[in-house]
């Protein structure tokens, strides 16, 4: 069968072609084609319909927010103040029990307290691989481009090519030589924006307009990405050292009348789950320290207009839990958080609705933004722990069974 030409641009006769194309095959249903699809025209190619995805909102979630910024001209992340606050949090999501979940979690940390969160890092990366005839030319090159960061600054800061971004700035690199190749792993920072687009340019700039001219030994190859990079999927890497998105944790200290009259368990019981959890994750290699953190981070994401894709490096998690004088002391860091307040999809309507309502739309909210995400995911953390940790995992069964959906 030859494939036809699809008409890929959006405007309206190519859209209603795609649209007519598309309810033939729908059987004349077009439930999910008849929307105002101009402010979507700019969000990706062949706009043909969209998708509807139920929305829950749990909240008001108390949480304790750190107030960041950057320091320059290194990029220090600081912390300037503490404020309480208490957020509502949109869930975009079909499964089951979610909502509910997440929300029992959240009420017994209120109950204790609330939650506390904290920023440790912002850096995004673009780990380019440039390939030599040998390892001798690959080492020389390191040792060279390890001392280029100032002057590539500064080269970027000349605006040599057009289309560079200002808001991208280059903070560190990093090589690692295998071989005839040396990957170059630079570090960026990139305001409100998750900023890999950003990046992208800068680091393509760099490669082709810096190092090109400049590098000691030419490169047989440039390659703008060579898969150090940790971009939307977990990694060793970046798991241990942050680097590729918002480094975040959140903690919080159950009472142990939380613990048994909201989350129907015991703290016996629950550090028993983690445990074995924590011994399952090491036995299976995972990248993760935690039982399910991915599915709070997708319904946010979805929610809130993120790159879905992000949310396989950003639910790398890593949870802890101790006994404290009457209670549990529970965390959760977030190694690589990917998020935005700015561009890519933040800018759809109903994204933007949603960020206004966790009071992180727009400029200077991209911290606050993480920190929402990092105490959500720790409050469906501990809901979902404590209905696994009863007797036979009963509770986490009945959950499933009853809000499961189709039997």
């Amino acid at each position: 069968m030859e494939l036809r030409r699809w008409p890929r641009k959006n405007d309206a006769d190519s859209i209603r072609a795609r649209q007519e194309e598309v309810a033939t095959r729908l059987d004349g249903v077009r439930e999910v084609l008849e929307h105002d699809l101009e402010p979507f025209a700019g969000a990706t190619e062949a706009l043909t319909g969209v998708a509807l995805v139920p929305v829950a909102v749990v909240g008001p979630v108390g949480i304790e927010l750190g107030d960041y910024g950057l320091e320059e001209p290194a990029g220090r992340l600081v912390e300037r103040g503490r404020v309480r606050d208490d957020v509502f949090v949109p869930l975009a999501n079909t499964e089951g029990g979610l909502s509910i979940s997440l929300y029992r979690g959240a009420r017994a940390v209120g109950e204790s307290g609330g939650f506390r969160t904290y920023v440790l890092r912002d850096r995004i990366t673009r780990a380019s691989a440039f390939l030599f005839e040998d390892t001798a030319r690959a080492v020389e090159f390191a040792e060279w481009i390890e001392t280029q960061v100032g002057s590539m600054r500064d080269w970027l800061a000349s605006d040599p090519v057009p289309g560079l971004s200002t808001y991208a700035k280059l903070r560190e690199l990093e090589t690692h030589v295998v071989g005839p190749m040396c990957h170059v792993m630079y570090a960026f920072t990139t305001g409100d924006a998750c900023g890999m687009n950003m990046i992208t340019r800068n680091s393509y700039a760099l490669n082709q307009g810096y190092v090109m001219e400049r590098a000691p030994v030419t490169p047989r190859r440039a390659m703008l990405e060579g898969n150090m990079g940790g971009d939307k999927k977990p990694s060793a890497r970046y798991f241990e050292r942050g680097g590729h998105g918002k480094t975040v944790v959140a903690e919080c200290t159950l009472t142990k009348d939380a613990v048994r009259r909201v989350l129907k368990s015991t703290i016996d019981d629950l550090l028993e789950l983690a445990f074995v959890g924590t011994h399952g994750a090491v036995a299976s290699g995972m990248q993760s320290v935690a039982f399910t953190p991915a599915t709070a981070i997708a319904a946010l994401f979805t929610a809130s207009g993120q790159d879905i894709g992000m949310v396989g490096t950003s639910s790398m998690a890593h949870g802890t839990a101790f006994r404290v004088e009457g209670g549990l002391h529970v965390a959760m860091r977030l190694a690589s958080l990917e998020v935005a307040t700015v561009g890519g999809g933040t800018t759809l309507p109903y994204a933007r609705s949603w960020l206004r309502l966790m009071g992180c739309d727009g400029p200077g909210k991209v911290y606050r933004l993480a920190q929402v995400v990092a105490a959500a995911t720790l409050a469906l953390e501990i809901s979902a722990s404590a209905a696994m940790a009863t007797a036979g995992s009963e509770n986490f069964y009945r959950a499933h069974f009853e809000r499961g959906g189709l039997r």
